[in-house]
């Protein structure tokens, strides 16, 4: 049953109603600081409301046939592309996305809710020969996937769409309820998702959408009757909530520092571009955003010349002029550390190249080079418009140097050697190793996730449906 709410603020959604009974936040552009909308802040009372509703409407969403599912994530990718423009227009407003990045992003939450809807139907099990010894003659298994319960799913704010979807759509496909707390900076968009989620016919309370403090929001971590705890964020939020999940299973997408390797060999005008256009995609706001460019020593001054050219191209500034390449980054608080970052590396012999100053939010694409790995620009995660570029003489120094860090998640190679490729595959210590491309690529049916700091578990739509369900065995005995 859905209520009239007042016409400026969003009311979140719990046990298949909208509700604005909570004390109204209002929703500001990190552009300008203009205000984008009003929600309604869930309280406690209302989590609780929202865990017992995913608890009692599992009972429903374990027992739906695949084809209703499918036919529910069908409708909803139907929903997202009627709606797109609308959709990215919200996107550059709360998170300063520029427009045209944003376009892409619900171009890609269309795709995982499709590829969803398909892999719904293939949700498969295995035949098991258990006569291998004499006294199991006559008997055989089947092992058979279950959805694993109602999940809690906390998501960042710098996909409001699309890393939402990775966290819905397979939770539908395998028939699994959700609440969902969506980040405080864009909440607007996973509300406005969950719309049209219950308008494509996911039952009453199998979806709950709720803004929400982190203290209130404790709950879903602790209340054992939430299954599944699917966090993407920081690091160490990431691994704080994993001390205190208890029970569940937890699924971290966390952060990174993301490198990549040139070789002499590769493709310098294609790396060139890859660097600059998705390596500042989004103000650098991406946990697989090209940071660490590690360039062979016979090339480097003409990729150095090319990448600092390209980079002062490309065009900063309001998120819905479609000129706009970078936007701002999310908070100026953001913006002051990127700058104090870029001074400390400067202080510490390092060269800025271009760029290096910022205007409110505005962080200026910013190239340095004579960085050394201790440096925070190299070492932590830089999440602004900010890349390093330095030599190396070999292979495997470069190598070791991208692995010389606490995070693990996507890293890029640029040679056409099948020999430094696999060594590449086999060395370095990171969940996705993309070769001739940029850490940054991603496409939403790949297994997508990092080793060390950066987390545990897989999404990507099957990959995410294997972590969202349990094996179950059955042995028959027909002797």
């Amino acid at each position: 049953m859905q209520q009239t709410l007042p016409k400026d603020v969003a009311g979140f959604l719990v046990n298949g109603r909208w509700s604005s009974e909570g004390v109204p936040v209002e929703i500001r552009a990190p552009y300008d600081g203009s205000m984008v909308g009003r929600v309604a802040m869930a309280d406690r009372a209302a989590l609780v409301e929202a865990i017992q509703a995913a608890v009692t409407s599992f009972e429903v969403t374990r027992k739906m046939p695949a084809y209703e599912r499918t036919g529910i994530l069908k409708h909803v990718a139907r929903g997202l592309e009627e709606r797109k423009e609308e959709f990215a227009r919200l996107i550059a407003l709360e998170a300063g996305k520029p427009i045209k990045t944003a376009r892409g992003e619900v171009d890609r939450a269309i795709f995982t809710f499709s590829i969803a809807a398909e892999e719904a139907g293939r949700i498969t099990g295995e035949f098991l020969p258990l006569d291998v010894q004499e006294f199991t003659k006559g008997r055989w298994g089947i092992v058979r996937r279950f959805p694993i319960g109602p999940v809690a799913a906390i998501t960042p704010f710098n996909f409001p769409l699309n890393l939402v979807a990775h966290k819905l759509a397979p939770a539908i496909a395998a028939g699994c309820s959700i609440v969902l707390k969506p980040a405080p900076q864009t909440p607007l968009t996973a509300l406005l998702l969950g719309r049209v989620i219950t308008e494509a016919g996911w039952p009453a309370g199998a979806l709950n959408v709720l803004p929400l403090s982190n203290g209130d929001a404790a709950l879903m971590v602790s209340d054992d009757r939430l299954k599944v705890l699917s966090f993407t964020g920081s690091t160490a939020v990431g691994w704080d909530l994993k001390a205190k999940a208890g029970k569940k299973r937890v699924l971290l997408e966390l952060g990174g520092n993301a490198g990549v390797i040139i070789h002499s060999d590769g493709d310098l005008a294609y790396a060139t571009e890859r660097c600059a256009v998705a390596g500042f995609a989004h103000a650098g706001q991406s946990c697989i955003s090209v940071q660490r460019i590690l360039v062979h020593r016979p090339v480097f001054d003409s990729f150095l010349t090319g990448f600092v050219e390209r980079t002062r191209k490309l065009v900063v500034g309001d998120p819905l002029d479609e000129k706009t390449d970078v936007g701002p980054v999310i908070r100026e608080s953001d913006a002051i550390r990127a700058v104090e970052w870029i001074d400390e590396a400067v202080k510490g012999g390092a060269k800025v190249l271009c760029g290096g100053k910022r205007r409110g939010t505005l962080v200026e694409p910013t190239v340095l080079t004579g960085t050394t790995q201790k440096m925070r620009v190299n070492c932590a995660e830089m999440f602004a418009p900010v890349k390093t570029i330095e030599a190396y003489d070999n292979f495997d120094e470069a190598l070791q140097r991208i692995n010389n860090t606490q995070y693990g998640l996507q890293a890029g190679v640029f040679t056409r050697n099948a020999g430094l490729m696999f060594r590449a595959y086999e060395e370095l210590e990171v969940g996705g190793v993309i070769v001739g491309d940029v850490p940054t690529f991603r496409i939403d049916n790949m297994p997508y996730g990092g080793t060390k700091d950066s987390g545990m578990g897989r999404e990507g739509v099957r990959y995410a449906i294997e972590e969202l369900t349990e094996q179950k065995l059955l042995v028959a005995n027909l002797a």
